[in-house]
């Protein structure tokens, strides 16, 4: 599968187009993203009630604040990486709704297929 060449822009460009997400139902609330290339910051607004999403470039206030590194975010919408992983390794800094993100979550792709979905590595099996 050939890789968008801006996947951020390409993924809240979709995620505009959609108006409502049928993922999102039973979520309502704000999220900025705070996506950092170098010294330069982009900001994402995604505001949803009950599944309609609105997506804007604004920098104002949100229940939810994620700061991210370009790279990671990139990864991130491409399904190779995970949000809630990259913020319990520290990669990724949340200030808010910690619910907020967790639907949000559910917008990434999972991981690409051939990627192996079994135990992670250095993982033991127990035996009995």
């Amino acid at each position: 599968m050939k890789r968008p060449a801006d996947p951020t822009v390409q993924f809240f460009a979709d995620l505009g187009r959609r108006g409502h997400e049928p993922l999102l139902a039973k979520a309502t609330g704000s999220v900025r993203i705070d996506v950092r290339d170098g010294e330069h910051t982009e900001t994402w607004s995604v505001s949803v009630n009950d599944g309609d999403v609105s997506v804007g470039r604004r920098r104002s206030g949100a229940a939810c604040v994620v700061r991210v590194d370009r790279s990671l975010f990139d990864r991130i919408v491409l399904g190779e990486e995970n949000a809630i992983a990259a913020m319990l390794r520290g990669a990724l800094q949340l200030e808010g709704n910690l619910g907020l993100l967790v639907a949000f979550q559910r917008l990434f792709p999972g991981p690409p297929k051939g990627r192996s979905k079994g135990r992670p590595a250095g993982f033991a099996q127990r035996r009995s």
